[in-house]
């Protein structure tokens, strides 16, 4: 798969890709990350990409030739346009779904904004969704694009050493992932369970399930709707759901 980024600050973002798991991922081939200078299509001596709001208003918007044209040299490169996100609050929160989704792509091209945004002709013309890493507002796009390209790379093929590295984690499965521990096994009096140090592979399998569904009902209870349960997950639930309303309940004696 193929990941280009747009942006007024290519070099913070390659500096963010090259390290860790995705760097050694770029280096071995198993994904490819481009970051393009926007303002390299500038089309003034002074190389500006911004200006004042018709209508008025605060701050700079970044204008729309200088990107189209960065859109226009990338297209013609490919030989096709690949589909396109602009990062903005005003997206679609991202979950780990679309991530999945975006990871099937062949391309996928992730648009920068700055200052207050960009022309919207150019989404008009250029982006096929937007999409938001949260109900904040951030000073570019540049950390949003960053947090979707990380995540889209994690899910290819040879970028972690095995799928079940990710296929674990939280959200993957609409659960939150399970409490983990390593050495020691006593740590200021806390103690690692005691099913972990069993070696019995089904009930830490178990373990972890529940502790998993545990995690997901206290927390994100609104994500067990779209989670695949078993009979086995829907009755322990039923029990936890049980237990929280006995102890909700007040004591009928301190209560006269």
């Amino acid at each position: 798969m193929r990941i280009d980024l747009l942006t007024l600050f290519p070099e913070m973002c390659e500096t963010v890709m090259a390290e860790s798991i995705i760097g050694r991922a770029r280096r071995k081939g198993a994904v490819q990350v481009c970051c393009h200078q926007i303002r390299d299509y500038a089309y003034d001596k002074h190389q500006r990409v911004d200006d004042s709001p018709f209508g008025g208003g605060m701050g700079m918007l970044m204008m729309a030739e200088p990107i189209a044209l960065c859109m226009d040299g990338l297209i013609r490169h490919l030989g096709y346009k690949p589909h396109t996100v602009y990062l903005s609050p005003q997206g679609k929160t991202l979950t780990q779904r679309r991530v999945k989704e975006l990871s099937r792509l062949d391309g996928l091209v992730l648009l920068c904004g700055h200052y207050e945004g960009v022309d919207e002709r150019v989404l008009e013309e250029y982006a096929d969704e937007e999409i938001s890493v949260g109900d904040y507002v951030v000073t570019g796009g540049e950390l949003p694009a960053l947090i979707v390209a990380d995540a889209v790379c994690r899910m290819m093929p040879g970028v972690l050493a095995d799928e079940e590295c990710f296929q674990m984690e939280s959200h993957y499965h609409s659960l939150l992932e399970y409490p983990q521990y390593t050495r020691p096994a006593s740590w200021r009096g806390r103690e690692v369970p005691p099913v972990l140090l069993t070696g019995h592979h089904e009930n830490v399998r178990k373990w972890r399930r529940e502790q998993a569904l545990l995690r997901t009902f206290r927390k994100r209870p609104e994500l067990l709707v779209s989670a695949d349960l078993t009979k086995e997950d829907r009755d322990f639930l039923k029990e936890l759901a049980g237990k929280d309303a006995a102890a909700r309940k007040p004591d009928a004696k301190s209560s006269i």
